[in-house]
């Protein structure tokens, strides 16, 4: 019950007096300074090196860097007496290439391109997770060998990338005659410095599901030109599906919308779009949790698939890049069973490692439980993000195409020329595997 407002008055029956304002004010300022002592104890204990730091980077802000502290931080701190330094932020990579160019870098980094991860490891700034973390918890997409023998990463939070949102209240041939309307595609490309990524994502998965992982992981690696008649039927199957080059209002509004409000027209009255191709991570935007949004297969939605053939998968990937002993330790937890539990329970995200399946009789959604046994399925293909896996001079232009192509399809053949050149490019970091499964 709320406090009743008013004024001082005579004690209720059977309750003690209330102290003195006098009183209270003088426990008031006690309290306060007390706390501001204890305060200012931490801060000297830290600067004076008694309390070992270790700084982490990563991109969780809002709510699930919330979650991530609640859950996976503070537990850390508390077992181990030592504190992580938190910097959360929307342009992680960025912020770690300018922390690396001045020379310091955290010690710990999350990111979510292995391609990018690669090319720091062939600069020699991470360290070797051998000893460490044990490849097998996770499996060859997620925890990839390169061509030193050494692992590097490691996934903290996955997502299943291959599905295609729609509200509840949709049936199934509604859904079937929505996927030939590009109108009833909700689709935003906006992300600031990586805008574009939504495009690439269905380019991804359209040649993944239309010519499955082994098509797939020869152009994840650089070895099938971005011209192939495969990849050049992704790009404009994806111009059939939602109208690239066509109406101009519904195109400028696809480029100028951010990718996280591009769900918004589904909750609107009278529903603005009905489909929304993106990864597991969505259903927690508010539009999607006002219409109980529901998930199917990419494959069976867009091709008509009988079965699935593979999964594209994301992840946000642990690396080190100093081997300080309190660093190694958090490193430990990250990849523990226990850390990866604690975070799935409070569904900010999903762990890949089998053992950190909650019990049979945890909580939880029906729509989380279900995407994470397609994460962890061992009978389906599971492969890594292309374009995250692809080096990033080569993602990031990839990612500009998208926008170029949604605008005016018609240039499509310069603007993969464009990307074989490039591609063909000296000194690049490919991964040699993006797939679970996939022949070489």
């Amino acid at each position: 019950m709320s406090a009743h407002a008013g004024g001082p008055g005579t004690a209720a029956p059977g309750t003690r007096p209330r102290p003195s304002r006098r009183l209270v004010r003088t426990v008031t300022v006690v309290a306060s300074c007390l706390a501001l002592l204890a305060a200012a104890v931490v801060v000297g204990v830290r600067a004076l090196g008694r309390e070992p730091t270790v700084t982490l980077l990563a991109n969780w802000t809002g709510e699930d860097e919330k979650n991530f502290r609640e859950a996976v931080i503070e537990p850390f701190e508390r077992k181990y007496h030592i504190h992580v330094d938190y910097q959360g932020s929307n342009a992680e990579s960025q912020v770690l290439g300018a922390d690396v160019e001045a020379g310091t870098p955290p010690d710990v980094v999350v990111l979510t391109g292995p391609g990018e991860l690669a090319e720091y490891a062939r600069q020699k700034h991470l360290v070797p997770l051998d000893g460490l973390v044990d490849r097998d918890d996770f499996g060859t997409s997620w925890a990839t060998p390169l061509a030193d023998g050494h692992v590097y990463w490691f996934p903290l939070k996955a997502d299943l990338k291959s599905i295609v949102w729609y509200p509840a209240d949709v049936g199934e041939q509604q859904r079937g005659r929505a996927v030939h309307d590009p109108a009833q595609w909700c689709l935003g490309m906006g992300s600031g410095a990586t805008s574009g990524w939504p495009g690439t994502d269905w380019i991804e998965d359209i040649l993944l599901q239309r010519y499955g992982p082994e098509v797939y992981a020869q152009w994840a690696r650089g070895a099938l030109p971005w011209r192939s008649k495969q990849v050049k039927g992704a790009w404009t199957t994806w111009r059939d599906l939602v109208g690239a080059g066509g109406d101009e209002d519904r195109v400028r509004r696809a480029l100028k919308t951010p990718y996280r409000s591009a769900s918004s027209p589904v909750a609107a009255t009278p529903r603005g779009c009905t489909l929304e191709h993106q990864a597991s991570f969505i259903r927690s935007r508010p539009a999607w949790q006002h219409v109980d949004g529901r998930y199917e297969p990419s494959a069976q939605l867009i091709f008509g698939a009988p079965t699935t053939r593979a999964w594209e998968v994301s992840g946000d990937l642990v690396a080190l890049l100093h081997g300080t002993p309190q660093a190694k330790k958090l490193i430990r937890h990250l990849a523990s069973a226990d850390a990866q539990r604690a975070w799935t329970a409070q569904e900010s995200g999903f762990s890949v490692r089998a053992d950190a399946e909650p019990a049979p009789g945890d909580a939880g959604s029906t729509w989380h439980r279900s995407l994470a046994r397609a994460l962890r399925d061992e009978r389906t293909t599971h492969c890594f993000d292309a374009s995250d896996a692809m080096p990033p001079a080569v993602r990031d232009a990839f990612a500009e195409a998208t926008i170029e192509f949604l605008a005016d399809p018609a240039h499509l053949d310069d603007l993969l020329r464009s990307l074989d050149t490039l591609s063909d490019s000296r000194g690049l970091t490919w991964l040699p595997s993006v797939c679970d499964r996939a022949s070489p």
